[in-house]
């Protein structure tokens, strides 16, 4: 009995052998539709306005990520891109941000009526500081404080640099208030014809790193064979980062829809010199298919391998 059992067992496997050996593979394109983040049905049109932008001077965020945006989005949405003037956020900011001087009260300056003293100055008076007598030289100031990785004087918290540009997360956010200005949307809204409105920051920023890497050599192994080895290898490099936030409004009521951030960070040898502009658009072409994202269905395409 033992013989016919074997024997079947070697049939069965030399069948399956043949059968697999038959086997067709083929691949099967797909497309995965991904959902938007937000509703844009009742818009036809879109406006691109501005960005409040700071970090390297070597690139306008402003102006380079508004071109970039409507580039995109005259290609790629089923929305009317509205060609208008480049706003210039940050100077609309700092304008919106001025509080204007009220006038002083009569009774802080005459004491409330004739023959009377003047009222003492509020608590919260800084008070005057003391000249020095005549032929003495004024003491002098302390210098800022330099910065250990630029050289140049580190800005204060809360305080506007002496240059009045900005340079990193905490200047940006003197300016966020512009975005909750509803006012000021709506208006803009009303000179378009109420769409939809795009803005927000980009900080655009140099960055230094060094550390162990992992990079791979290829060798010929002692069979006379190619290989492709990883090592770990320390090295320095230098880059750039970019952190857009894209902040969707209403143009007819002014107010905030969607808000989305994003961080980007590219790194190259120390040796390699990789102009500003380049790496601004090359960290750019990797958020624009999450900004396209948040307005229209995008498609992920892939293949699937079938048995046949």
């Amino acid at each position: 009995m033992t013989g016919p059992r074997n024997a079947a067992a070697v049939a069965s496997l030399v069948l399956l052998c043949t059968a697999i050996g038959c086997t067709n593979f083929y691949e099967v394109p797909i497309e995965t539709p991904i959902q938007p983040k937000m509703d844009v049905t009742p818009f036809t049109r879109i406006l691109v306005a501005g960005f409040i932008s700071g970090g390297s001077d070597d690139v306008d965020g402003n102006l380079e990520t508004v071109r970039l945006l409507r580039s995109q989005l005259r290609s790629k949405s089923t929305l009317r891109v509205i060609e208008a003037e480049v706003l210039p956020l940050v100077d609309i900011a700092r304008e919106q941000g001025k509080e204007p001087a009220g006038p002083s009260s009569s009774s802080e300056t005459t004491g409330g009526g004739a023959g009377q003293t003047p009222a003492d100055p509020p608590p919260s008076t800084p008070p005057v500081p003391q000249q020095p007598p005549a032929g003495e030289p004024a003491p002098q100031q302390p210098p800022p404080t330099p910065s250990p990785t630029t050289g140049q004087a580190a800005p204060v918290p809360g305080v506007e640099s002496t240059d009045g540009k900005i340079r990193n997360e905490k200047d940006l956010e003197r300016y966020q208030s512009i975005f909750e200005n509803v006012a000021f949307w709506k208006k803009l809204g009303e000179q378009h014809q109420n769409p939809l409105i795009v803005t927000g920051t980009v900080l655009f920023t140099n960055t230094q790193s060094s550390g162990f890497v992992n990079q791979n050599r290829e060798i010929i192994d002692p069979l006379g064979r190619r290989v492709v080895q990883p090592y770990r290898v320390y090295m320095e490099r230098k880059g750039f980062i970019i952190e857009p936030r894209f902040v969707f409004i209403n143009g007819r009521p002014g107010d905030v829809l969607f808000s989305d951030r994003f961080h980007e960070e590219v790194l190259y040898p120390a040796s390699q010199q990789t102009p500003a502009r380049s790496s601004y658009f090359e960290l750019m072409d990797r958020l624009i298919p999450s900004f396209l994202g948040s307005l229209s269905t995008q498609r992920i395409r892939g293949t699937r391998v079938l048995l046949k």
